[in-house]
């Protein structure tokens, strides 16, 4: 007779209190309930993957563990860890030889210990800290290439390299060829990691075993972590494979960091699923833990922001010693949040930790006992799958420590431009995350050759409001700045002569109509002409990623205020959109988008920590940049849109407009994330200046819900219902650029109606969108 499911989960929670007394022993607070924010009775199906995944013979068995607020709520031992004639039962306390897990848990979290510490940096070269390692080519390779397997080193070299010891190990390593170019492909190497370790060595005087213990796991309270494991420990370890006849218990599975000794960068590591939950609540407390001695901190809050970034790569996203989405990702399941990072050991071992959920996952297993047959990153997944599901609380929003291009670029030591002369187009928002002018950098880059600026409209400081701005000289550069918003708006030959590679960075405000695309796209004609390189870095879309909203520009209809056929609202970086503008303006050029890291489809401005620059005189918030695409649809009628007051994008307005009749009639249409407010305003410069305008104020209410193109196309049906003797329209389609739509503005439609014809096209842009996009 079967139990009710309610039953089998109080049962469940009746045994896991008791296996709770360990999480107790480590400082983590146990849960005395069933867990707070989930569906208790979901958590039954993961007994039944364990017994289905044993009875297959994936595993022998496992320790199934989880927690959130910090707290462990789940941890349950399954099957057996040893089978054959004297089979011993999984207990959650069972020692488990972590595999890889040890490159992230040990080795990477070790190297930004000496990073926050001020002792490397993730830009230094190896060779700078081990000069043996610089044969064949390996001189150029980064702490931050070694971290992300962008090294180009071979995944495992020989084991015949290991067989005489450590230094010649270590010999043989340095001598070791590269099998791809430095920082193009991503190629997951254990070696990679073995280099890393000599790294700690080398800058510490302590092995990697010894630093880790004395740095992360002995302040956490992880008694039961370590190299090499004592014999106190080794009884109740899980049994891998035999050597030499006999089981490996608490001695190292991988053979390369057995011939080391047991100890190295790659692998090495044996824990507990409860000292594993202490790291993984270490890395949710950006960088803290409460342990039985109270709080311990072993890393910066920035230390783990940097860690756990989005960082691409050839094959997908990875952190600095994580995976992110790869490949690798198997084990990860299919709900985790974009922000999860993890990571897994081929012994059988899973570690996923995710901010936005604040939920870390451990998943320990012995499945290469006995006969190395067990798969178990599918059963980890499937298990990770319902934990997340069983989930009834909405993400918290995190920010992401977004990095932009000319970062990325720094931290690359400049690779994309070595040797070249430079031209950059910029203004004020060329800056790097700590606030730093693009030309600056530039300048002070070694084998880079700053020759010249180039501006955008509103001018190299960003000030200018006026259609005919002249060429001038940078004050902080000294360099003469080309203004693209003046006799020409695109780099004549003359410009480009002494230039070998046009560089491209200004942060645009994700609208169709903002100019800055405009100005990028004609530098792009003038380098395939003239056959230099294009070079954009990248930045994050202000509006996110996520959100396209239509009307499309009719074919025709481009301008210098529509350049290239996008929806109002694209969703796309400026990056993404010069791949864009290359494929369908069919243009020959050598382009190279060098792409932010840590930034998100799905992340706002607000999301990334990076300072806000109002990127033009009229753009001074973040509120405006959002309300734009709809509220700029209309600036080329005859109402105010706020300029020349303080409050531009945010206002709408004429001296013909009843702001009480019009805010009522917006009001009444109940336009998700947005409330109208009457008011009466002034503007001091550009429409009805000095004039006294009624009109509205419009309040973001939920930002999540703000669809700023249908409050435009709803305003616009509004004013034509409302003073349609009054509102011109004869300039409405300039911005807006659909005929389809423009027709049904003023013929009259309902605004839903309108709102409907505004999305036609977009559909299709959405499907060929995928192809130049950069982020997940």
């Amino acid at each position: 007779m079967m139990l009710d499911l309610r039953w089998t989960a109080v049962f469940a929670f009746a045994i896991l209190l008791i296996s709770l007394d360990e999480a107790r022993s480590q400082g983590l607070s146990a849960s005395t309930a069933a867990p707070v924010g989930m569906q208790t009775e979901r958590l039954a199906a993961i007994e039944g993957l364990m017994s289905e995944g044993i009875s297959q013979g994936r595993l022998p068995g496992g320790v199934v563990c989880f927690g959130r607020q910090g707290e462990v709520m789940y941890l349950e031992a399954f099957g057996n860890r040893q089978l054959g004639d004297a089979p011993e039962a999984m207990t959650v306390d069972t020692v488990f030889d972590l595999a890889s897990l040890t490159k992230p848990v040990a080795t990477a979290t070790s190297i930004m210990k000496l990073v926050e510490n001020g002792e490397l940096l993730l830009r230094d070269k190896v060779v700078d800290h081990l000069p043996e390692f610089a044969p064949y080519g390996k001189d150029e390779i980064t702490v931050q290439d070694l971290l992300l397997h962008e090294s180009g080193l071979i995944p495992d070299n020989a084991m015949a390299d290991y067989q005489n010891g450590p230094e010649v190990a270590w010999e043989k390593i340095c001598q070791l060829k590269l099998v791809s170019p430095i920082g193009e492909r991503f190629r997951y190497s254990d070696v990679n990691f073995i280099v890393l370790a000599k790294l700690v060595e080398r800058v510490t005087g302590k092995s990697i075993d010894v630093f880790s213990q004395d740095e992360l796991f002995a302040p956490l309270g992880m008694d039961e972590t370590g190299y090499n494991p004592p014999e106190s420990l080794k009884h109740r370890a899980a049994p891998t494979q035999k050597r030499d006849g006999d089981w490996m218990r608490g001695e190292v599975h991988d053979p390369r960091a057995h011939a080391l000794s047991g100890v190295a960068g790659h692998a090495g590591l044996f824990s507990t699923a409860t000292d594993i939950a202490v790291y993984a609540q270490m890395m949710l407390g950006n960088g803290s833990a409460d342990t039985a001695d109270g709080e311990a901190r072993v890393l910066s809050p920035a230390t783990v922001s940097k860690m756990t970034a989005a960082y691409r790569v050839s094959s997908g996203i990875r952190g600095l010693g994580w995976d992110k989405q790869t490949a690798y990702s198997s084990n990860r399941g299919d709900l985790l949040s974009s922000s999860a990072f993890g990571h897994g050991g081929f012994t059988g071992t899973v570690l996923w930790i995710d901010p936005e959920l604040d939920l870390f996952f451990v998943f320990l297993s012995n499945r290469v006992h006995p006969d190395g047959r067990g798969s178990v990153n599918h059963l980890a997944g499937k298990i990770l799958n319902v934990v997340v599901s069983s989930l009834v609380e909405q993400p918290r929003r995190v920010t992401h420590d977004v990095q932009p291009g000319i970062d990325v670029l720094l931290s690359n030591g400049f690779r994309a431009l070595a040797n070249q002369r430079v031209g950059l187009i910029t203004n004020h928002t060329g800056r790097s995350a700590d606030g730093t002018s693009t030309a600056s950098i530039l300048q002070s880059a070694p084998e880079v050759a700053l020759t010249a600026l180039f501006s955008p409209e509103h001018g190299i400081a960003g000030r200018l409001d006026h259609s005919n701005i002249a060429n001038t000289k940078d004050d902080q550069t000294g360099l003469p700045v080309f203004s693209l918003y003046g006799e020409t708006r695109r780099p004549t030959p003359e410009m480009l002569a002494e230039i070998d590679t046009l560089v491209f960075d200004i942060q645009d405000i994700g609208t169709r109509f903002y100019t800055y695309i405009s100005t990028m796209g004609e530098a792009m004609v003038a380098a395939a002409e003239a056959k230099k390189r294009f070079v954009v870095l990248d930045r994050p879309n202000p509006l996110g990623g996520l959100n396209v909203t239509g009307p499309m520009l009719d074919e025709g209809k481009e301008s210098f205020v529509g350049y290239t056929r996008l929806p109002v609202q694209h969703g796309m970086t400026i990056g993404e959109i010069a791949q864009l503008i290359r494929a369908e303006h069919d243009l020959d050029l050598d382009l190279e988008v060098i792409q932010c890291q840590g930034w998100q489809r799905s992340d706002s401005w607000d999301e990334t920590g990076l300072t806000w620059i109002n990127p033009s005189p009229n753009m001074r918030n973040l509120t405006q940049a959002f309300l734009y695409p709809g509220i700029g649809l209309i600036e080329t009628t005859n109402v105010s849109v706020g300029r020349g007051t303080d409050t531009p994008f945010e206002a709408v307005g004429a001296p013909w407009i009843d702001g009480r009749e019009l805010a009522r009639h917006l009001n009444e249409r109940e336009l998700p994330g947005v409330r109208f407010v009457p008011i009466q305003f002034t503007p001091d410069a550009s429409k009805y200046s000095d004039q006294l305008c009624g009109g509205i104020q419009i309040m973001v209410t939920e930002l999540d819900q703000l669809n700023a193109v249908r409050v435009g196309l709803e305003l616009a049906t509004a004013l034509h219902q409302l003073y349609p003797d009054d509102w011109q329209t004869k300039s409405l389609n300039r911005l807006l650029g659909n005929d389809q739509v423009y027709d049904s503005i003023t013929d009259g439609d309902d605004a839903m109606t309108t709102w409907m014809k505004s999305l036609s096209g977009v559909s299709q842009f959405r499907a060929s969108r995928p192809q130049y996009l950069l982020y997940e």
